[in-house]
């Protein structure tokens, strides 16, 4: 990497941490929640976020945009929801000086740098779809003229995943847009403590701005410029490979629970997110550690377990955890491997 991005990578990590010492005024532990946060946004990803209500989800997304001096939209997703109250739509106004009447555009709430989607599966396909699009194209269609969208962009969408009577879960495909899912949990004794304290009392907390615009748009370009060997690709893409089923060097296991795997956007986004996770903790070049660590967030909504697993109490999270601990890390070790060295045959040399 070059001199100006050994300043960059300086500047991401102490921005980190700095970041982390303005939202622990607010936010009490909940780490791991922001850390993938984080990672998402300057790897150019949205994230879904599941979990009960109550554990401050809105208000951690809220304190994050102050953080970064984004501008922040909150959109409560109802089953009467429609993709224009999102998009925004064309209003027929009249000129006061001329009296010519013209349609003018009328910026919906998905025009703001960070987009909370609160409880996403609560509204219509349909207006699932307009966000979704929103989230791949950066920009919305109304009538035939097409509005880019601002920049830096970044959707969490939330689900509650205790209540599902009247929703609208959100299809597989559709996931796959996600960078990662992130399970939001109870805090612990200690943290809920803290928690009871602080939200009781009249002590509120001012936020300083960490980073600008212009800045998250720099760093994010800096992000993709991470080199990554090619040992660490093949470990990825071996981590992903191996969760389609009915293919060689698949684990029994795999076969047995899964009845979908994961796409290629599954390796994107783990090698993506591993350089911003090297970046945040200071480093020029991406480990193992990296990609072991983000491997539950980025697979486990792309993968479907089937019946046999449910049955046994087997979840996404355990066949991913068993994958990581099988798929040797090493380098020499993962193409010698007899089974893993056939996930790297193509069909003509198998």
């Amino acid at each position: 990497m070059s001199e100006d991005n050994t300043v960059a990578i300086e500047k991401l990590s102490s921005a980190y941490r700095a970041i982390r010492e303005q939202m622990a005024k607010v936010i009490v532990g909940q780490d791991e929640v922001i850390d993938q946060l984080l990672i998402a946004l300057f790897s150019r990803g949205h994230c879904l976020l599941e979990g009960v209500p109550g554990l401050a989800k809105t208000l951690m997304i809220n304190t994050l945009s102050q953080c970064l001096s984004l501008s922040f939209s909150r959109i409560q997703f109802t089953p009467d929801l429609m993709p224009a109250d999102i998009t925004g739509t064309d209003v027929l106004s009249t000129d006061k000086e001329t009296g010519e009447r013209q349609f003018q555009f009328i910026q919906g709430p998905i025009f703001h740098n960070v987009v909370l989607a609160d409880e996403i599966n609560r509204t219509p396909p349909k207006t699932q779809a307009a966000l979704l699009e929103a989230m791949q194209e950066r920009q919305v269609t109304v009538g035939q003229i097409r509005h880019q969208l601002v920049a830096p962009f970044f959707v969490l969408a939330t689900q509650n995943p205790i209540e599902q009577e009247g929703t609208y879960q959100l299809p597989e495909a559709q996931q796959d847009r996600f960078m990662f899912k992130v399970f939001v949990d109870y805090p612990t004794f200690d943290e809920e403590k803290l928690i009871a304290k602080a939200t009781t009392g009249n002590k509120k907390s001012s936020l300083e701005q960490v980073l600008c615009q212009e800045e998250i748009l720099e760093l994010q370009e800096v992000v993709r410029e991470v080199p990554i060997t090619d040992h660490l690709v093949d470990y990825a893409l071996a981590l992903v490979r191996q969760t389609r089923i009915g293919q060689e060097g698949v684990p029994d296991f795999v076969n047995e629970w899964i009845s979908w795997g994961a796409g290629p956007r599954a390796v994107q986004y783990l090698i993506l997110g591993a350089k911003a996770r090297a970046l945040l903790n200071g480093r020029s070049h991406v480990s193992a550690e990296d990609i072991q660590a983000l491997a539950a967030p980025v697979l486990r909504h792309r993968i479907v377990t089937n019946f046999s697993a449910e049955s046994e109490g087997i979840t996404t999270d355990t066949v991913i955890k068993r994958l990581v601990e099988e798929t040797p890390s090493r380098e020499g070790e993962l193409t010698s491997d007899p089974r893993l060295s056939k996930i790297f045959a193509s069909p003509a040399t198998a």
